[in-house]
């Protein structure tokens, strides 16, 4: 056996696990996996606006998000327009053409889906 293969220190020492003790572990694993998703669509529903007291359903709070995102990206456009418009260099504050385009093309198909 390699050292690459040798077993953690202490394993031989340790009894092997029942199956009933693994499912246990798995469904702790799955309940923790579950609640950080749920909290992080928690975190995700206090920042975006106009979802205060709406459900959780993550369906509604990730396009609430999309929405929010394409949003901010349309101000920042017409704010860096405005700031050119008044000769100011904007350089470095421009976003990259692949995220207005994701954006656009985004919100094209969220009209057509409507």
């Amino acid at each position: 056996m390699t050292s690459s293969q040798s077993p953690p220190p202490g394993a031989a020492d340790r009894p092997r696990l029942t199956e009933a003790q693994k499912k246990e572990n798995h469904i702790r694993s799955e309940q923790k996996r579950r609640e950080a998703i749920r909290d992080g669509f928690d975190r995700l529903a206090s920042i975006v606006p106009g979802m205060d007291g709406q459900g959780r359903s993550e369906a509604v709070v990730l396009e609430a998000t999309l929405q929010h995102i394409r949003e901010q990206i349309n101000e920042r456009q017409k704010l860096v327009e405005a700031a050119k418009a008044k000769g100011i260099d904007t350089t470095g504050w421009e976003l990259s053409r692949e995220t207005v385009t994701a954006c656009e093309s985004q919100q094209k198909r969220n009209e057509s889906e409507q």
